[in-house]
């Protein structure tokens, strides 16, 4: 099973320091670009649509690390509270 969870720190031990240096800002334009790389991939009905889906999460991973923000949390907030589905 894959836990956002898991990922999210493992993206946060591995890449923390690389992208608190880089900054947030900057870090933010690199999830840009992959979603831009996503959209052309799923354009070009490209094989590589898998992989840009992956880097987009590492991105949006990296950009909340930045932030402090628990992305389990934020979804459940948004998405799940609202409907009584919050487990």
């Amino acid at each position: 099973m894959c836990e956002l969870r898991e990922l999210q720190r493992f993206i946060e031990s591995k890449y923390f320091e690389k992208d608190f240096n880089r900054g947030l800002e900057a870090t933010a334009l690199w999830l840009v670009e992959e979603v831009g790389e996503l959209s052309e991939a799923i354009i070009k009905k490209s094989e590589k649509v898998e992989e840009e889906l992956a880097d987009v999460l590492a991105w949006l991973l990296s950009v909340a690390n930045l932030l402090g923000v628990d992305v389990c949390d934020a979804f459940k907030k948004k998405y799940l509270a609202e409907r009584g589905t919050l487990s």
